[in-house]
């Protein structure tokens, strides 16, 4: 599956800037419209259901992370990638707990948003386009790789996109203690550059969602200088 060959939404007020971005991503083969409105962009996006969206933060009619949230409300599962004027670790945590996949920080420089958008659309094209056939279950915590669903006590977790990738990384390399820099650069593509807490918000967000302690976790512990560990005594691959 060719998912490059989809539609990208850029949702971006600033008209000259939308315009750059999308005449430079349509020169690299990508197929981008623009939305102007944040009054108007749900509704668009869950009537186009594009492959990945670009939002800005800033936006008149209603904010992109306010447009994220309800997004994941209603049910839309596929990439967004929030764009930022602030630097602030705050906005880019709660963008990120909100269910974006991605940041990056303005000003653009567009081979990192290329790079990132590349990023997003080949994981989503791998989980959709692979079929592993593969269901770890460790307890009552049951993964499933092909669905992109995982269930505790039989009960559906609700994970976003990223939550997922990152769960069943950690989860299919059991015992294994993974560092940040392998770890980023198998969700995000791109080398671990120090300061990015992306991958440890999302740890602190599945934690209390598969029954782990956030306090005192016991089944992803973060190893102090090394990276990070799912620990599963009674783990059960089927």
């Amino acid at each position: 599956m060719d998912v490059e060959s989809e539609l990208i939404l850029l949702v971006e007020d600033d008209r000259k800037l939308a315009d750059l971005i999308a005449e430079f991503l349509r020169g690299q083969g990508l197929q981008v419209e623009v939305e102007h409105d944040g009054g108007r962009a749900v509704e668009r996006i869950l009537r186009e259901v594009p492959a990945l969206v670009v939002l800005d933060i800033m936006l008149p009619g209603e904010d992109g992370l306010s447009i994220c949230k309800r997004l994941r409300a209603a049910g839309f599962s596929r990439p967004i990638l929030m764009l930022t004027a602030r630097s602030e670790d705050e906005d880019h945590i709660l963008g990120l707990e909100l269910g974006a996949d991605d940041y990056v920080n303005k000003p653009v420089r567009p081979q990192v948003l290329l790079a990132r958008i590349r990023a997003l659309l080949r994981r989503r094209g791998e989980a959709e386009g692979r079929n592993l056939g593969a269901r770890l279950q460790f307890g009552p915590l049951v993964i499933d790789h092909t669905r992109r669903e995982a269930w505790l006590d039989g009960a559906l977790i609700d994970l976003t996109g990223a939550e997922f990738d990152l769960l069943w990384l950690l989860a299919s390399n059991a015992g294994r203690v993974l560092s940040r820099e392998e770890t980023f650069v198998a969700l995000r593509g791109i080398e671990y550059d120090g300061q990015d807490r992306s991958v440890d918000v999302r740890i602190s967000r599945i934690r209390p969602k598969i029954g782990d302690c956030p306090e005192q976790p016991r089944i992803i512990k973060t190893v102090r200088s090394k990276g990070y560990l799912f620990v599963a005594p009674e783990a059960d691959p089927q």
